[in-house]
């Protein structure tokens, strides 16, 4: 390598499967109507900031020492609110744990995926799903849904039988296009899965369709729910992320995590903020309000609405997306281009920030309308 040259992804002995692609990533931009990252937009209350601070402070005396590497107590405390929010019986035993979601994800193909063993996912679905098997050398296997994003159930069952995947990704809610799978068709794809099924529930307080957990007492061998506290909880900076499967995936999870992989921070403040739960969730009814009132706006102006049942909303239909998404932008509005055609996705925000898209949305379909 020469002196003084900078050295680019080029240079590096970079795996050969990781080269040409492109990292997860969603703009942050300093603008005055962010909603394009499906966060909850209300701030913790002053009492759950109290509560974290106290706390963090009462843990911060033992930071020479590791965290409780099992997070028995935050576990503990995640089966009883799952328990509360499903009517599943869930225990300590049945709950992990892990920096977000993400890593849930992360860990179970590592468990489940690698080298040699395949995923399968219903596209367009959660864009870190392929990343994420791309980084444990996991096959990604995309299979299309149908044109209004719902999934044949009856193909999903052939294809499984076809290509025999180790893991299955289903989203309910989807993300990015709203959509919940119903119990009976949860339980018709878990039965034809030949592996693990994980059912990425990152929305599910947003919709008032039942939990796939309601399976786990007759499909506990196979099936994850995986969720998170980053958008309901309004806890996406604490980055927690937590799933309900049978002891044994916990178990088998425990061999690949790394040591003490949940801070003792992490794990007092997402305990706090389970302690504060009905209050923060109240959130969830406002914004699933907001929801309708947003979905129905856009319907009478004009725009093709995905019915949602998360809190965010995937519209159109554009002509570019892309030249769609930079007119938002351009009027202080940031939404997200999922990159699916003719189709953007908002986030709903607090009734303000709701109002400021809708009005743009309105000059932004005039505009599309002149150039049709």
């Amino acid at each position: 390598m020469t002196p003084g040259k900078k050295v680019t992804l080029n240079d590096l002995p970079l795996r050969e499967d990781l080269r040409g692609k492109s990292p997860y990533g969603a703009p942050q931009l300093a603008v005055p109507v962010r909603l394009n990252t499906n966060e909850n937009p209300h701030p913790p209350t002053q009492a759950l900031i109290d509560d974290v601070t106290s706390s963090v402070r009462e843990v911060a005396g033992d930071l020479h020492r590791y965290p409780d590497r099992d997070a028995v107590a935050l576990r503990t405390d995640l089966a009883a609110y799952l328990s509360a929010q499903t009517g599943v019986d869930v225990s300590v035993e049945n709950v992990w744990a892990a920096n977000g979601s993400n890593e849930i994800l992360q860990q179970l193909l590592q468990a489940f995926g690698g080298p040699g063993r395949s995923a399968i996912g219903f596209v367009p679905s959660y864009s870190m799903h392929p990343i994420i098997a791309g980084g444990t050398r996991t096959e990604w296997l995309p299979t299309p849904r149908r044109d209004d994003f719902t999934i044949d159930i009856p193909a999903a069952a052939a294809l499984f039988a076809a290509r025999a995947p180790d893991v299955t990704f289903l989203t309910s809610p989807n993300n990015p296009t709203g959509q919940s799978l119903e119990p009976d068709e949860l339980a018709a794809l878990v039965d034809a899965a030949p592996g693990i099924v994980v059912v990425d529930e990152a929305y599910a307080e947003f919709s008032d369709r039942p939990s796939a957990a309601v399976l786990l007492p007759t499909h506990g061998g196979k099936l994850v729910v995986s969720r998170t506290m980053s958008k309901a909880f309004a806890f996406a900076g604490g980055r927690l992320g937590y799933l309900a499967a049978a002891p044994a995936v916990v178990e088998a999870l425990q061999l690949v995590r790394l040591p003490y992989h949940l801070s003792s921070l992490t794990q007092a403040a997402a305990r706090a903020s389970l302690r504060h739960a009905g209050a923060t969730l109240g959130s969830v009814a406002l914004l699933r309000a907001e929801r309708e009132r947003v979905v129905a706006a856009l319907a009478a102006a004009g725009y093709d609405v995905v019915p949602s049942d998360a809190n965010f909303v995937l519209f159109g239909r554009f002509a570019d997306a892309a030249r769609a998404w930079q007119a938002f932008l351009d009027r202080g509005v940031l939404i997200r281009d999922v990159g699916i055609a003719h189709r953007l996705r908002v986030t709903i925000g607090t009734p303000e920030e709701n109002d400021a898209f809708l009005n743009v949305a309105g000059d932004v379909l005039v505009e599309e309308k002149k150039k049709a």
